[in-house]
């Protein structure tokens, strides 16, 4: 299952254990949002675990306090940050420190989908 979504703030790609992100340039990623990940994971993983990834291509800023709110949905079992950018990859360990679920950070985006596709076999 591939289908994409696009919303002003970015793309989402629906695949079977992942939805996969790629934000717009400049966008700030607020609490708000979380609207639009929790209509996903009704619609297309009613009853079914997912991950949700994050390849960060563009420069954009996330407000940390986000995540208190994703964590909630139920069937999002992970969360994964693909850079190669190392500021990015900072930003996502202090990130981190505000999700309670499996948070992985990746270089390559094969190796996050593995991951993803992984962790929701186990599950």
């Amino acid at each position: 299952m591939i289908q994409k979504l696009s919303f002003d703030f970015g793309e989402l790609t629906i695949h079977e254990n992942y939805v996969l992100a790629v934000m717009k340039e400049g966008v700030t990623i607020s609490p708000s949002y979380n609207d639009v990940l929790m209509d996903i994971s009704k619609t297309y993983y009613n009853n079914k675990q997912f991950i949700y990834i994050t390849h960060r291509v563009n420069s954009y800023s996330v407000n940390p306090q986000i995540y208190y709110q994703t964590e909630k949905i139920e069937n999002l079992i992970g969360f994964a940050v693909v850079s190669h950018n190392y500021q990015a990859k900072l930003n996502a360990q202090i990130e981190k420190m505000f999700f309670k679920k499996p948070f992985k950070i990746f270089t390559e985006l094969e190796d996050a989908m593995t991951w993803a596709t992984e962790i929701t076999q186990t599950n």
